[in-house]
């Protein structure tokens, strides 16, 4: 009799849940402001602010992009993909060399520590380097010439299992390419 009783109660959850818009997604949206950082940041607009943007991105095929020294890395908190402080800053001089320099395509690479799933690590990894396409196309960098990719753990900067190293991992680093060497490579695809 108690079984009967309890898979009642579970099918009228159920069936709640299923009437309402979605269960736990108020938890689970408060998670994800939470991480994105709610508060203003240093520019006086909020770090959670979505821009009203095209999000069609910059196509990664074709020739290699490659760092240049103008361009510094972000560093971020664990388990985070919020911009703060010294992040903001070097990325407003990175958007000041993006802007002044329009024939390069941009390439976001979003990476992680050692810690943490492969699949778990590609999600945030992907969601560090929109933060960081997001924060330049507010700054002005046109979102067309932008692309994104998760590395995940992929590609450490450092093995070493300290905190130290782990640091370092946590990060997002800009790559350009000119515009005409990415025309220049024929695609895979067309052969």
């Amino acid at each position: 009799m108690h079984v009967k009783r309890f898979l009642s109660l579970i099918l009228g959850l159920a069936v709640v849940c299923g009437g309402l818009s979605s269960c736990g997604t108020a938890a689970k949206r408060r998670k994800a402001a939470k991480n994105r950082g709610g508060d203003a940041s240093a520019d006086g607009t909020s770090a959670g602010y979505t821009p009203a943007v095209d999000v069609t991105e910059a196509s990664i095929r074709g020739s290699e992009f490659a760092g240049v020294p103008e361009l510094a890395p972000v560093h971020f908190d664990y388990d985070s993909y919020s911009l703060k402080g010294d992040s903001l800053e070097a990325l407003k001089k990175n958007a000041l060399y993006l802007n002044d320099h329009r024939d390069y395509e941009v390439l976001i690479a979003g990476h992680c520590d050692q810690r943490g799933t492969i699949e778990y690590n590609l999600s945030l990894g992907q969601n560090r380097a929109k933060a960081v396409r997001e924060y330049y196309i507010r700054l002005g960098v046109p979102g067309r010439s932008l692309a994104t990719i998760s590395y995940g753990k992929e590609q450490l900067a450092c093995t070493e299992p300290t905190d130290d190293c782990w640091s370092r991992n946590r990060r997002a680093e800009t790559r350009v390419r000119s515009r005409t060497a990415s025309a220049a490579t024929p695609d895979a695809d067309a052969q």
